[in-house]
């Protein structure tokens, strides 16, 4: 594992190799790096921008991982244009580097820096999209089916409890929390981009989400959580812009 120091020290060093390449035109920090990294087991995140073709800035990047000691290295195509790589260093530290041309640049939540800008365009183009992002009424892309996926997910759990697939209602039971703590993160106005610190949600939530997992693996417990989770969501769903738009939903709460 990592220190803390040691994850700075690549850090440094992960930006000064790459401001070396005249193919990088900016560096982006993000995440919780951005404020003071969250804890010891945080990664590394970064966006670079490009003025040249993405592939040549992409080899660069990838080049230079592998020169830090990466030992694993995962490229993900996040659109036609946009790549993320994914790297590993055996000492436990991941970096997650994205990289994209510098018109292509966005802001999916307040949490980011500028490290390096070598003409200037990067600042400009981060701080229109941040003023983009600050003035949406609704900075995250509502789904409004939220109600009826959560409804039908839980009619298929129903079912599969009366057939005795038990872990396939368990899978739907699942389905079902994840479109919760959805609604609850979008409520409470989190980074609903990549949000997994679930541990910061209102305690009283926290509480209650826990309360509705099943004390066991019976129809009847799985039912009774089933039923739990139900009344929470639609208990935190009068917060929220997610409203069901079907005046028969009704029917579907109570099958």
């Amino acid at each position: 594992m990592y220190s803390s120091e040691e994850r700075e020290l690549y850090f440094i060093s992960l930006v000064n190799k790459l401001k070396q390449s005249v193919s990088i035109e900016g560096i982006i920090q993000l995440g919780s790096g951005v404020t003071g990294y969250r804890d010891k087991y945080s990664d590394i995140d970064l966006m670079v921008s490009t003025a040249v073709a993405v592939e040549s800035a992409k080899e660069i990047i990838i080049q230079t991982l592998e020169e830090l000691g990466s030992f694993f290295i995962k490229e993900v195509t996040l659109q036609e244009g946009i790549y993320l790589l994914i790297a590993f260093l055996k000492n436990g530290l991941e970096l997650n580097v994205s990289v994209l041309a510098t018109n292509d640049l966005n802001v999916k939540s307040p949490l980011w820096k500028i490290v390096f800008d070598r003409s200037g365009l990067v600042e400009r183009k981060m701080i229109d999209e941040h003023r983009q992002f600050i003035e949406k009424p609704i900075k995250y892309k509502i789904d409004n089916d939220i109600v009826f996926k959560f409804l039908y997910f839980r009619k298929k759990c129903n079912i599969e409890v009366k057939r005795n697939n038990i872990i396939y209602a368990l899978q739907m039971l699942e389905e079902m929390r994840k479109l919760t703590l959805i609604v609850q993160a979008f409520n409470e106005e989190k980074k609903l981009h990549q949000f997994k610190a679930y541990e910061t949600l209102e305690s009283n939530f926290i509480n209650s989400f826990l309360d509705t997992y099943p004390k066991n693996t019976t129809k009847e417990a799985v039912i009774e959580s089933a039923d739990e989770i139900k009344d929470l969501f639609f208990f935190i769903l009068k917060e929220s812009p997610f409203k069901p738009n079907d005046e028969n939903y009704h029917l579907l709460m109570n099958e």
